[in-house]
């Protein structure tokens, strides 16, 4: 009773706090960062332990490879209603059909777990740093859900991990997430890392399609260094897949390449597009006050004439 008592005052004085920032952000914007980090480090909490218990249900029913798609779709449900942020497919939305596919993505900030949940089609699973597998309920979640981890500091293991999912791939038609630039960026720019080759070998390995999706540069409404995290929509592209048949591991450098520059043509493009509708909107804005600020003769002179 005493540990039930203590974690009820927890969860209570967690939400008081966190309803108290999003009210001083009417306010003090900043608390609006502080605010929408708190609701979606609880959501994050929540959706991992119904993960744990729903990856279990779902193996034992011989489905578990929906863990977690429902598990995504769940926290991006969440996260929309206590933050008002979310990510919004713009084009491309047939492409998430592809299965099995490669799915690869740029990495911005760790907000991209909220990409997941629009991104992620059933019978799918995302790659991870093996660090993530000993995080409490979020890693047991992973663990249970099929996740590839990845060990970086070895490399031998590294490519039994991507061996192993390219024959899973093949024999349940599981299709695998990679962000490729294998860290986040934290830029304010739409720009690119460089991109790892992994995710490129496991398709060529896997004999699958390679389907990029980019999220636009969304610094407007998750600003780290800024301590800025607002409401709002962020655009995503689906962009068409790209066959890896006939294609031979002399190739992976190339295709690499060109699949990086083709991601950063539009992502760029998109930044570029937000930016002058945002001109635009200002351009109004200024326009209509002036109207509004005009003094009443000015208006009859101008008829008068």
């Amino acid at each position: 009773m005493a540990i039930l008592s203590y974690l009820v005052t927890g969860l209570t004085s967690y939400f008081a706090l966190t309803v108290s920032l999003f009210g001083l952000s009417l306010k003090i914007p900043r608390a609006g960062f502080f605010a929408r980090c708190l609701a979606a480090y609880a959501c994050l909490v929540a959706c991992a332990s119904y993960g744990v218990v729903a990856s279990i249900v779902l193996r034992l029913v011989g489905y578990g490879g929906l863990s977690q798609w429902t598990v995504a779709r769940s926290f991006k449900w969440a996260m929309r209603l206590c933050t008002g942020t979310y990510f919004e497919i713009v084009s491309g939305s047939e492409y998430l059909s592809t299965r099995p596919a490669v799915f690869i993505t740029n990495h911005q900030t760790e907000l991209d777990v909220l990409l997941l949940g629009t991104i992620f089609p059933p019978y799918c699973s995302v790659t991870a740093k093996k660090s993530l597998s000993r995080v409490p309920l979020l890693g047991w979640f992973m663990t249970l859900s099929g996740t590839v981890f990845i060990d970086r500091a070895n490399r031998e293991t590294a490519v039994k991990a991507f061996d192993g999912a390219a024959e899973q791939m093949q024999r349940e038609k599981q299709s695998v997430l990679i962000f490729p630039e294998g860290t986040r960026s934290y830029s304010a720019e739409p720009v690119l890392l460089p991109f790892k080759k992994g995710a490129f070998h496991l398709a060529l390995k896997a004999g699958v399609d390679i389907v990029p999706v980019v999220a636009e540069n969304y610094a407007h409404v998750l600003d780290v260094k800024k301590l800025r995290f607002e409401a709002g929509a962020i655009r995503v592209k689906v962009l068409p897949p790209l066959s890896t048949k006939n294609l031979q591991p002399s190739d992976v450098d190339e295709l690499t390449t060109k699949t990086r520059e083709s991601m950063l043509e539009v992502i760029q493009d998109m930044y570029k597009t937000r930016e002058a509708r945002y001109t635009d909107k200002a351009s109004a804005s200024s326009t209509s006050t002036n109207r509004v600020a005009m003094p009443p003769h000015a208006s009859s002179t101008a008829v008068e004439t």
